[in-house]
């Protein structure tokens, strides 16, 4: 069957509720799962980095083993399934165990595998690139929005209701998601057969590189930062969250930027977040350990954290036919999970041990040497018309 062509605004009307559902949900069960098992269950700082390695893990499993193995009408099935298991799942929290914590957050993992390939690849079907480029931008500050409006309304709930009262409240969000599923189209897939290579397309490398340099940092600060926060500050739940809705406030107002001027040459946008990145973990790991320092460098980190996945989306949307970004996108986020696996597992461990503070000044070298690799890749990108 014939895929209709989508127009500007048809896109728009489905991703930007859908998106903002998804993901303002699911960030709050990111950052309210680590202090659920930290302060409520009891579970050390290894603990808390497997569980949200586990939690990324699955959704490995749900975007790089399922989904992109999944082609036409089937995908579009399993897509909606899964939206309509993620309306009732975030209930389920409410009642969760220091046992069934597992359980529901490998579920939660799988599904949110399965739906975001899918809604980033809807946002990559238009014809016209910069139409294509504008609408993949506003995909990303449709993010951003979520992850604004999410931490706010969390800290107003924290006020007020205890830790496992969030779920509740989120609720209408995986609702939402349920519903608006239903209006995502796919691309067609002629099923020739003829495999994708993803792995060796410059456009892949630059996106998985330039991700590096950012999902490291921010895997560390979403489980981590938290609690860095409230044990060195003493400050309330609601305050923490209130840190977080400030660092994605300026993410939102980076993405919003590329949403009115898309980028023409990436390279010089991703240096400029390399090089914020830079600051900001400075500000954290070499300054005195100061609730104003922390603050600030949060707001700053919050810019490349903008800036770095709308870039890398971009990149394989230039570098990839229509048919082929379902297997490029499906790959990319899992790459990205990975990185969602290994990072807090092996920082929880390290941050016992150093602490938090030298676990991230150890970070900087690293995105240092990551982008001398991008300007490898990156002019491959850019010379796409």
């Amino acid at each position: 069957m014939q895929r209709k062509e989508i127009t500007f605004i048809e896109a728009l009307l489905v991703i930007i509720p859908l998106t903002i559902a998804v993901r303002a949900s699911n960030n709050m069960l990111m950052t309210t799962l680590p202090l659920v098992v930290k302060y409520l269950f009891n579970f050390n700082e290894e603990e808390v980095g497997i569980i949200s390695a586990l939690t990324s893990l699955s959704t490995f499993i749900g975007s790089g083993i399922i989904n992109s193995r999944l082609r036409g009408d089937i995908r579009k099935i399993v897509f909606r399934i899964s939206a309509l298991i993620y309306a009732f799942l975030l209930p389920l929290f409410y009642l969760v165990s220091p046992i069934t914590v597992w359980i529901l957050s490998g579920i939660a993992g799988v599904v949110l595998g399965i739906l975001m390939p899918n809604i980033i690849t809807y946002a990559g079907l238009l014809k016209d690139r910069k139409q294509r480029e504008r609408v993949l931008s506003i995909y990303t500050l449709a993010l951003s929005a979520s992850l604004v409006i999410g931490p706010a309304i969390e800290s107003w709930i924290l006020d007020y209701f205890n830790l496992l009262f969030v779920f509740l409240f989120f609720a209408p969000f995986s609702i939402l998601t349920g519903i608006m599923a239903f209006f995502v189209e796919f691309p067609n897939e002629n099923g020739n057969g003829t495999k994708v290579k993803v792995l060796s397309n410059p456009g892949f490398i630059t996106a998985v590189i330039n991700i590096l340099t950012y999902n490291i940092v921010f895997s560390i600060l979403l489980a981590f930062g938290g609690i860095y926060a409230k044990s060195t500050f003493n400050v309330s739940y609601s305050t923490v969250t209130l840190l977080f809705s400030s660092f994605f406030l300026t993410s939102f107002l980076s993405r919003l930027y590329l949403s009115i001027r898309p980028a023409e040459k990436l390279y010089y946008h991703i240096v400029f977040a390399i090089s914020v990145t830079t600051v900001g973990l400075i500000l954290i790991s070499v300054l005195p350990p100061l609730l104003t320092f922390f603050t600030i460098a949060l707001l700053l980190l919050g810019i490349p954290h903008g800036l770095t996945y709308p870039l890398s989306v971009i990149s394989i949307s230039r570098t990839f036919k229509p048919e082929e970004r379902n297997a490029a996108n499906s790959t990319f986020f899992a790459v990205m999970m990975l990185i969602g696996i290994i990072t807090p597992t092996v920082a929880g461990f390290v941050i016992q041990h150093i602490g938090f503070r030298l676990t991230l000044a150890f970070i900087i070298p690293i995105i240092i040497i990551l982008l001398a690799l991008l300007g490898r890749y990156v002019k491959y990108v850019d010379k796409v018309e």
